[in-house]
């Protein structure tokens, strides 16, 4: 028997005096020094699981066997000292994150690998081999899923009558982490309303993966193995489900991420500006230069912001990822007047979340290291979900979602 869209799991969380000590950025945010550092001193830091390596010589491969065996060392001790507790019976965990004056609030299940497989969870991404072969080792080695992927769905009346029941009630585990972001979570174990969230998403034509393409993909692939090894196989095993946050699309944040070139492909300033003049008006401006609609882009060249706006939007037929504002950029002036080839390959080009703001860009020309910068009207959630049903892919680095989910909060164990 098919399993549903979503279903509660008993997961394994902190204990409500140690969550500030466990929850860590996502494993994929920091290097391995980065991470080093952030929990040195920090014993029960979820970077211990996440990223073992820290926890071996520096320099080691953070693919090695060691560093998988470590990570699952660290991660059954927290378990066997009380750090890591797992409920008794399957929930819900609903999930609030706050940054400023923005708050989302997901839930937090078992998403059905099936789902998936056919598409009904919907997918944006391209994957690479290297980093699914990472995520597919921790799983297999940690028997666990223990980062959520994020999704996002349409807005869902009789879901969000019991996430708003479950955040009267005093919260499990509070905590405020990276960012100044406050992490909250309920546990949903009512039976009554465990199986009105399971109903509210039965019917749901599909899920977006926000952030987890990798992760998904990884789940997959470990429950096709899990599968074939298992000739008691049932269907309703816990591999068969990968562990998720979905939230209401509409109160998602994407930021913008912005994109900076190392040269100018042999052009000066003022030849550059000219190729430029072609497909946009351009106008000088004092202030830095934040686009207001799709379509603008911020230009900071030779410590002079410009706003450039695109003399012809495309038609409204074309198709949704060529409207995007990342891939008119690209092919009407990273292409064929930067020369930029494979954004995911090229050394000239980097690119910058919106949390380090314009001054970050303007920074990165200013110091010489890079010869121009561009600021990008952030993607919207339609856009996405657009490209998706279209079963197309983003261009790479597309969308810059805030706040970003903590690790630890809570795994799903296999």
């Amino acid at each position: 028997m098919p399993l549903p869209l979503l279903r509660p799991f008993p997961g394994l969380r902190p204990a409500p005096n140690r969550v500030a000590e466990v929850a860590a950025p996502p494993y994929d945010v920091l290097n391995s020094e980065e991470a080093r550092v952030r929990a040195k001193g920090k014993e029960w830091s979820f970077l211990h699981v996440s990223k073992p390596e820290i926890d071996l010589p520096s320099g080691i491969d953070a693919h090695s066997d060691a560093v998988y065996a470590k990570g699952a060392d660290n991660f059954f001790r927290m378990i066997e000292s009380g750090i890591l507790m797992r409920d008794p019976v399957p929930c819900y965990y609903v999930y609030r994150l706050t940054m400023g004056g923005h708050s989302q609030t997901g839930l937090v299940a078992a998403a059905s690998v099936a789902a998936y497989d056919e598409n009904r969870i919907r997918k944006h991404e391209f994957t690479r081999p290297d980093k699914e072969d990472d995520r597919v080792r921790h799983i297999e080695t940690l028997r666990a899923q223990t980062g959520p992927v994020m999704l996002a769905h349409q807005p869902n009346a009789k879901a969000a009558s019991i996430i708003r029941l479950a955040c009267a009630l005093p919260p499990d585990l509070e905590t405020v982490a990276d960012n100044d972001v406050t992490h909250v979570l309920w546990v949903v174990s009512r039976p009554e309303w465990v199986a009105a969230l399971t109903a509210a998403f039965a019917d749901v034509k599909a899920l977006y993966i926000a952030d987890g393409h990798h992760r998904s993909a990884a789940a997959s692939r470990v429950a096709a193995a899990m599968r074939q090894a298992n000739p008691a196989h049932r269907g309703d095993e816990a591999y068969n489900s990968f562990m998720v946050v979905t939230f209401p699309k509409d109160e998602m944040q994407i930021l913008d991420y912005n994109r900076v070139v190392r040269d100018l492909n042999g052009l000066t300033a003022a030849e550059f500006i000219d190729r430029l003049e072609v497909n946009f008006d351009i106008r000088n401006v004092k202030e830095p230069a934040r686009p207001a609609a799709p379509g603008q882009f911020g230009l900071y060249l030779e410590g002079r912001w410009r706003l450039l706006t695109l003399r012809h939007q495309p038609p409204a037929n074309v198709n949704p990822v060529e409207k995007l504002d990342v891939s008119l950029l690209y092919d009407l002036v990273l292409s064929p007047v930067l020369g930029i080839g494979d954004q995911r390959t090229d050394s000239r080009i980097d690119f910058v979340g919106g949390m380090r703001g314009l001054k970050g860009l303007a920074a990165r020309v200013d110091s010489g290291e890079m010869a121009v910068a561009f600021a990008m009207f952030a993607t919207s959630m339609d856009d996405l979900m657009a490209v998706a049903e279209a079963g197309e892919v983003m261009p790479p680095k597309s969308t810059w979602f805030e706040p970003k989910l903590a690790d630890g909060l809570v795994c799903n164990m296999l």
